[in-house]
């Protein structure tokens, strides 16, 4: 069986000389399960979590710390690694991957490569979270300011029908395995679709469709509806990086770092163990009582292993990152190669966006599940918060809604939906 590399917490030379608090080497747990965190003990995990958690934590938000648990893969994928990982390598220039069928393209990560930085944002792309498809149904994301220990106030309250994406490479669990032959076509390595928006009124029937491309000097091609004009219209590759309307989340946040990976230059700065919510008790998941509700809490952390790597924009290349991104730091689960959070920094180098995402690791995403119900456990988004810090503006999303008629919210690897979904055609059609 393939294992992970994982040794020590270990800091190169470089990263020793990085003035983040949160890479200074820290061997030692200072919080045990049983303790709960609020900001009169924030200074507790100050040293365990980003500074955008740490943010989130000094205004209001509480974490139930608990035990650390193993996260395993889902059995096709690890087979998946064992049968193919060998053959992967990063290309010449060290942005692509040559050689990559499915599961996961570099399970042996060296702290000492030059390169691990790559590999590690490279296992983020084709991770074990969905390998092949998946359809989220009836969500909703609400906006408010961070208001700690007041109620919370919705500016904006968003609910859409589907969240979906086909895998066109890397498929383990639902034919065509492992490759669709459409791929050798079109060179895409995934499609993905985000429609109809349902709320609010004025927003109605809206959606967005999204292609990810095999060819690293291509930008993903995105196609938006407007239902009152009629009219669908192309996308600039700069507004998949910028939260548009009175909300905080951009495209390429809509699942952790996800923009086009060449489009960005990686660094390494070491790994650490730091909290994270990877096992999620709530789904729905709960409003936030403490922070006006821009956030999931109380939930449960508990200790993990992260990589953190330094994603800088390349201007030289497509329109990567938002005109205030100087760069992001990506904190990544090694078990889950899925970030619990991302924080990005203006160009000033002050903070100013963070994402953190409550994941649970169960065999259906909700306990009263029917249908969606799996052989083995998997992990489930189940929340998402994007803050920005500087405005203390956030929007907290629901994964399901709270209020949602679909109770079964996630279909992964089910076959729930297909290439013709994710399409301009099936977009418009759906729209109410």
């Amino acid at each position: 069986m393939v294992k992970h590399a994982l040794g020590k917490a270990m800091l190169s030379a470089a990263a020793l000389t990085i003035s983040l608090c949160l890479i200074t080497a820290s061997a030692n747990a200072t919080v045990k399960p049983g303790d709960v965190i609020a900001p009169s003990n924030a200074a507790m995990v100050k040293d365990l979590v980003s500074p955008g958690v740490y943010y989130a934590v000094t205004h209001g938000m509480r974490m139930n710390i608990i035990a650390p648990d193993r996260v395993d893969w889902p059995p096709p994928y690890r087979e998946a690694t064992e049968k193919y990982s060998q053959q992967v390598r990063l290309t010449n220039d060290h942005r692509s991957m040559i050689g990559y069928v499915a599961g996961q393209a570099f399970p042996l990560i060296d702290p000492n490569d030059p390169y691990v930085a790559n590999k590690i944002m490279w296992n983020n792309v084709f991770r074990p979270i969905t390998s092949d498809d998946y359809d989220l149904r009836f969500y909703d994301c609400q906006s408010e300011y961070v208001r700690p220990g007041q109620d919370q106030k919705i500016i904006d309250d968003i609910e859409i029908g589907h969240y979906a994406g086909y895998n066109l490479v890397g498929r383990t669990e639902v034919d065509p395995l492992p490759v669709d032959p459409d791929f050798k076509q079109s060179n895409r390595l995934w499609v993905f679709a985000l429609y109809p928006v349902l709320a609010p009124q004025e927003a109605r029937g809206t959606g967005l469709i999204r292609y990810r491309y095999g060819d690293p000097n291509r930008g993903d091609d995105s196609w938006d509806w407007t239902p009152g004009t009629r009219r669908v219209r192309r996308l600039s590759e700069a507004i998949l990086s910028t939260a548009t309307g009175a909300q905080s989340y951009d495209p390429d946040h809509y699942a952790g770092f996800n923009p086009k990976t060449e489009q960005y230059n990686y660094r390494f700065l070491g790994e650490k163990e730091m909290l994270a919510s990877v096992h999620a008790e709530h789904s729905p998941e709960n409003t936030c009582p403490y922070d006006g509700g821009a956030t999931a809490c109380p939930e449960a952390w508990e200790m993990r292993h992260l990589y953190i790597v330094e994603a800088t924009p390349r201007r030289d290349m497509g329109e990567a990152g938002s005109a205030l991104d100087k760069s992001t730091n990506v904190f990544v689960d090694t078990e889950l190669c899925f970030e619990p959070y991302v924080d990005t920094y203006d160009q000033k180098g002050h903070l100013w966006r963070t994402h953190i995402y409550w994941l649970a690791f169960r065999d259906r995403p909700v306990p009263d599940a029917r249908v969606a119900i799996y052989p083995f456990k998997r992990e489930f988004v189940v929340g998402a918060a994007s803050i920005d810090t500087q405005g203390n503006f956030a929007t907290m999303c629901y994964l399901p809604g709270q209020h949602t008629p679909e109770r079964e919210c996630w279909y992964i690897n089910m076959g729930a939906i297909d290439k013709d979904f994710c399409t301009v055609k099936a977009m418009v059609s759906a729209a109410p």
